[in-house]
């Protein structure tokens, strides 16, 4: 069978700057992973740029990407580092000869320890330190940007500080959680009335990560609901304000009444006989089930900022790509206005607190000498993004 899309469906791929960029004087450099990893030397991307623009744009058209904000703006209210502008600026220019359209991210969980020394995000008076660097960075780079992201799913940012604590702050304090997500909604729609006046052509949104879920018995019914109306409720309504509703994708989580993944709760899964990746369980069908939710909510644009799996043997991520392509194809003919579809990773990266040993990329990174080696799910994902068309058997199955 064979699927076509649209030609201005865009397809890309995405990484994050910390998670592939040697760490520069931010709140993530120094944490030990799960796996037991330093978060420091990522995979060298800062010393591959020109080979890593050659992956970048044989896997698609777009490429979704941050800057690292520490490293940029090396003090409150500072200038833009001259030679880090540069080191940007020659790399976007390098994508754009290649004919690569950049969605740029202007925070991705990582903040200069300035910045997390002052309070972060509980604290009001610090959203005008980001805002500063957003607006000199939007100033800078502009020129060489299609489309822009404020924030990376700021409902995972600050359940992961504030909730869990598996993030920096490392924090368990709902009623801060509540602050940093108003005071990041604050801040996202000042940044968003700036791009729009300076370059109104240029569409803003945000990423919202979306989970499907569950719950296996009365004991995760609350939990369940509990987590929905936060997660995928309470959050989204600070960040309304957006020419597209930016979401990521990646698993249904029931609950029991923890939290079942695949991560904390393997035989679990297994026992509920459950598909799964390296991480969570793999429900294609729920990326529907969010598409639907948050069009019918707000009748926008849907751009899916990530989607992916976290998959060693690459075996699944093939058959996930031909899945989630099927599922886009018939949102579209049911009349969804989908926009755009961006796979996480382009490369292996560090996986925050879980560490490089959790593989996302369409190119292996190898963890010793950084090199990257082509997977075979590149090709399939090449094939999709470049002729916009997917062609499988008629069961689906590769």
């Amino acid at each position: 069978m064979q699927y076509v899309f649209p030609k201005d469906f865009i397809f890309g791929t995405s990484t994050a700057a910390a998670q592939i960029e040697t760490a520069f004087e931010h709140d993530w450099q120094g944490v030990q992973s799960k796996d037991g990893y330093i978060f420091d030397r990522t995979t060298d991307h800062e010393l591959r740029l020109e080979e890593d623009a050659e992956i970048i744009s044989s896997l698609a058209p777009y490429y979704r990407m941050g800057l690292m904000w520490s490293k940029l703006q090396r003090e409150p209210f500072g200038d833009l580092h001259p030679e880090t502008v540069l080191h940007y600026k020659t790399f976007l220019k390098d994508l754009k000869t290649k004919g690569v359209k950049i969605m740029m991210v202007l925070h991705h969980f990582t903040n200069p320890r300035w910045f997390a020394n002052q309070g972060s995000w509980e604290k009001e008076e610090n959203i005008h330190g980001w805002i500063d660097f957003a607006k000199k960075a939007i100033d800078v780079f502009a020129e060489n940007v299609t489309l822009w992201n404020t924030f990376n799913e700021p409902n995972v940012y600050a359940t992961n500080g504030w909730l869990t604590g598996f993030f920096p702050p490392f924090k368990n304090n709902p009623v801060k959680a509540a602050i940093v997500v108003k005071n990041m909604g604050r801040a996202h729609d000042e940044v968003y009335a700036y791009i729009k006046s300076k370059h109104p052509h240029q569409p803003v949104g945000i990423s919202h990560n979306a989970i499907v879920f569950t719950s296996e018995n009365i004991l995760g019914w609350f939990p369940e609901r509990l987590s929905d109306w936060w997660f995928m409720e309470w959050i989204p309504r600070h960040f309304e304000n957006v020419d597209f509703f930016g979401m990521s994708y990646y698993a249904r989580v029931s609950h029991d009444p923890m939290p079942i993944t695949y991560m904390n709760s393997p035989d679990k899964l297994k026992k509920l006989g459950k598909l799964h990746d390296d991480m969570w369980e793999y429900h294609p069908e729920g990326l529907r089930t969010c598409i639907d939710r948050y069009w019918n909510k707000y009748k926008k644009p849907i751009i899916i900022t990530e989607s992916g799996v976290c998959d060693s043997t690459d075996v699944l991520r093939q058959q996930a790509i031909v899945d989630y392509a099927k599922i886009l194809h018939q949102a579209l003919q049911d009349g969804i206005d989908i926009q755009g579809y961006f796979w996480w990773s382009t490369w292996d990266n560090f996986e925050w607190n879980l560490g490089p040993s959790m593989r996302f990329g369409l190119y292996e990174c190898d963890v010793r000498t950084k090199d990257r080696i082509k997977r075979p799910s590149a090709e399939v994902f090449r094939k999709l993004s470049h002729h916009k068309m997917i062609e499988t058997p008629s069961d689906g199955v590769l």
